[in-house]
């Protein structure tokens, strides 16, 4: 790595802790329902949501409540979504006239919006209504990262009360999320965003005039809309200049706040954060690395605050952040190094003062390699799906990082409470190994883990690889699934894997080299992010109300301390090896066999 990543990965990392140890804090206080100070004015607000719903924010629910009210929340937003695409075309803050979205295309966004994968199979600021951006997609964004830090919450109640029956009450949990956590740092956030260049209006689409002429081809029409034919019976092309183009407008900031933020992803535009209006400037970009990271590194903090022991929460966030540097840094080894047969063919690969060096195809020139990179990496850690890049340009190795950390079960950071949560499943799997190790009943946090947490912890954990792996043999064994491959070859493997691996790990970033806006693709990773989304969270609200019922156990001298660094290393040694031993074959057979290829074919 250049001495430029070095500076830019550290500085990354110190704004992050800077920011996000308060911000664990302040999560923790919302949580317990203790609003302070500068959000007191929400108050009412949320008294009101009780009143109107009749709810009682004091009862609660054991976890089969809780999961049957969350699923259900989803159930409904996942219908409101769909209906909202299909009618758009008849509904108010629709300047460019946008008619229904396809059945399957409806089907797919509407499952990837409730299920926070934000997979977008369509082009937003050609498909999209600002009503529906706003009203659909934007609400969504909020409910389902309010949806995944409320199972978090959950699952840490388990571990911080004893002899409970019940977990919380959700829809406390996701007003006081909604209000308190996601609505104030959308706001800021927001704000810088606009500050930057983001745009943020209700415009219809600009017409402007370009510097050169633009030249393209169409088929001649009749009438009736029918293309016209010659003599020979083939189409009749015509070639048409114009020299203006179509600027997309549009309340853009406002949803890439909540888009960053709840580790959602889904872009106003169809180039996502590549867009000079999502993304303009390289502070911009930072803020939105940031941004991704923020509430997930956060949470680790309010961990160790609920169940009252904040050396906890240090250990899962040291974890998190080994993992993210290693592998970060070998992304950026990967693309700084460049392709070998283009230095075969003397073209000068090294960076200086008149070249960003490396492998800078498919990248923005304003952020170069190692923002982009560090975006990639960040981005595919945490859930969230944003993308500043085009991932199908990688070098295979550095296409190999952001599919493994996918791999890993969203846990380096991951999305927003997912992130947290499936690192306490991986722990509880840590102590049960060490607990085996040494011929001990295995604790985590003063409970015991016994064989209903097992099962639930194996289940949670085979869950997505199973999607994954199954999919994408699906994909490569049916017309529908290969249609969709750009690439031959071990990349358009690679390109497979990676959408199934985004689907069901609810990651929403894409190769884009699949064409995936067909009726096979949207019900295939439809099917993913739903069932990768509550496939995982069903179990991990069991082990919650398991939990809660326990007595917590004495600490002993034979207790297994997981607050220091052998908790943190043998942490990091299970995800690791369940990872490798879930994805390595099919790893294998795509990016590094497309790198061996690469290597060897000068």
């Amino acid at each position: 790595m250049t001495s430029d990543a070095l500076i830019l990965l550290g500085t990354f990392l110190v704004a992050l802790l800077l920011l996000s140890y308060p911000l664990g804090g302040y999560m923790a206080r919302v949580i317990k329902g203790d609003a302070p100070g500068p959000v007191r004015f929400f108050v009412p607000v949320e008294r009101f949501i009780y009143r109107l719903c009749g709810v009682d924010p004091e009862q609660e629910t054991g976890w089969k409540g809780y999961t049957f009210g969350l699923i259900l929340f989803s159930l409904i937003g996942t219908l409101f979504v769909y209906l909202l695409q299909r009618v758009q075309g008849f509904l108010p803050l629709n300047p460019q006239g946008m008619g229904a979205v396809s059945p399957d295309s409806a089907f797919n966004t509407a499952v990837s919006f409730v299920t926070n994968t934000n997979w977008q199979g369509y082009g937003g600021e050609s498909t999209m209504s600002y009503l529906v951006q706003m009203a659909a997609l934007t609400v969504q964004n909020f409910l389902s990262a309010a949806s995944g830090i409320a199972v978090v919450v959950a699952l840490i109640r388990g571990f911080a009360r004893h002899s409970a029956a019940a977990i919380g009450n959700l829809w406390a949990d996701l007003t006081r999320i909604t209000l308190y956590i996601l609505l104030p740092l959308s706001v800021v956030f927001g704000l810088l965003f606009v500050g930057q260049g983001v745009i943020q209006n209700l415009s219809p689409y600009k017409d402007a005039t370009t510097v050169q002429a633009t030249q393209y081809q169409v088929p001649r029409l009749d009438k009736a809309g029918n293309p016209v034919k010659d003599a020979a019976g083939k189409p009749v092309i015509d070639t048409l200049t114009s020299k203006t183009q179509s600027l997309a407008m549009g309340p853009v900031a406002s949803q890439e706040a909540i888009k960053l933020l709840g580790t959602n992803g889904g872009g106003f535009f169809n180039a996502n954060s590549a867009h000079p209006y999502e993304n303009p400037t390289p502070l911009a970009n930072f803020l939105q690395m940031l941004a991704i990271f923020l509430i997930p590194a956060g949470l680790c903090f309010t961990f160790g605050a609920m169940v009252g022991d904040k050396r906890q929460g240090w250990a899962v966030i040291a974890a998190m952040a080994v993992l993210f540097v290693a592998l970060a840094s070998v992304g950026l080894w990967a693309e700084q190094k460049g392709v070998p047969a283009l230095s075969h063919l003397n073209v000068d690969q090294q960076a200086s003062a008149l070249q960003a060096g490396g492998n800078m195809e498919g990248k923005e020139t304003r952020f170069g390699i190692n923002s982009t990179m560090l975006f990639v990496a960040v981005t595919t850690s945490a859930s969230c799906g944003a993308v500043n890049a085009m991932h199908d340009s990688l070098t295979p190795i550095g296409g190999l990082v952001p599919t493994f950390l996918m791999q890993l079960g969203e846990v380096v950071f991951g999305g927003v409470g997912s992130g947290l949560y499936g690192m306490l499943i991986f722990a509880i799997l840590a102590v049960f190994i060490a607990g085996l190790m040494v011929g001990r009943t295995p604790e985590y946090l003063g409970k015991k883990i016994e064989i209903f947490e097992m099962k639930m912890t194996a289940l949670t954990i085979l869950v997505t690889p199973t999607l994954v792996l199954v999919l994408t043999a699906l994909a490569v064994l049916t017309d529908g699934g290969r249609a969709g491959i750009a690439n031959p070859g071990a990349h358009g493997f690679s390109e497979l894997l990676y959408t199934f691996t985004s689907a069901a790990n609810n990651n929403g970033s894409a190769f884009a080299g699949v064409s995936a806006n067909t009726p096979w693709f949207n019900i295939m990773t439809g099917i993913a992010m739903w069932f990768g989304r509550f496939f995982m969270i069903v179990p991990i609200l069991a082990i919650g109300g398991s939990l809660a019922g326990k007595k917590r156990l004495q600490v002993t001298s034979g207790t297994l301390p997981t607050h220091g660094p052998l908790f943190v290393v043998l942490l990091i040694g299970v995800v690791l090896l369940v990872g490798a031993l879930n994805y390595v074959p099919a790893l294998a057979l795509g990016p590094v066999a497309e790198h061996l290829q690469m290597i060897l074919a000068h």
